[in-house]
């Protein structure tokens, strides 16, 4: 007996090449660009014409041609950390170690600061804004609460931690604009919360570093260490 052959399908998925590119990718070929022109690898012309180039593209097939003829195209490089959505129960204690109110007033936290495992932050027809680009990290893990009535809560942190957010927004808006480090060692800062007729907005900010990362995370350790064996 005959069997009917069924045509085959069209595959319509689409290759990774025609994928539609990111801020961050278009980041990371400009880097390389960068890193070439330095090099000697590119002329100055050419370095800015690829560079013109790739913060038109639109997707990933078109960025990785700017790059195909040089080294670091061809390089392997070690996936980054990706941080959880959720941290894990139990991390961050219920009550918080700071509190930041604005009601009918702005508030601020920013420059160097210590900040705890958990931070609150309330704005009612007011203004707080929350700047981690200068704070001093005892914990590798922290945990933002935010809450907007009427009013508009800004948080800001480094470029190369991990920012998370898991909030919502009624009839307001709650951003979280994610991140991971390429550095397992790195903070990682959860945003939730609620934005009601209000705003929540956490963003990195461009050029701002959390420095001598292993070496305050060591610094925590052993002050850790050191206060157990005392008892």
């Amino acid at each position: 007996m005959d069997l009917q052959k069924h045509p085959q399908q069209p595959d319509t998925t689409p290759r990774s090449t025609e994928l539609r590119a990111s801020d961050a990718d278009r980041d990371r070929i400009v880097d390389l660009l960068h890193e070439a022109h330095a090099e000697g690898r590119l002329a100055a012309d050419e370095h800015a014409e690829r560079v013109e180039g790739v913060l038109t593209a639109k997707t990933l097939g078109e960025l990785e041609r700017f790059i195909q003829d040089l080294p670091a195209a061809h390089q392997r490089r070690a996936a980054p950390f990706s941080a959880p959505v959720r941290p894990a129960t139990g991390v961050f204690p219920v009550d918080p170690d700071d509190t930041v109110v604005a009601v009918f007033s702005a508030a601020a936290r920013k420059g160097r600061w210590r900040t705890g495992r958990r931070i609150h932050a309330y704005a009612v027809f007011g203004s707080v804004e929350i700047d981690l680009s200068e704070a001093l990290f005892d914990h590798q893990q922290v945990m933002i609460k935010a809450f907007s009535v009427f009013g508009s809560v800004e948080i800001r942190v480094p470029e190369n931690v991990s920012l998370r957010g898991t909030g919502g927004g009624v009839l307001g808006a709650f951003e979280v604009d994610p991140q991971d480090s390429p550095d397992d060692n790195a903070p990682v800062i959860y945003v939730d919360g609620w934005a009601i007729l209000g705003s929540v907005e956490a963003r990195p900010m461009r050029g701002k570093l959390v420095k001598d990362i292993l070496d305050r995370v060591q610094r925590t350790v052993d002050r850790s260490m050191r206060k157990h064996l005392g008892h």
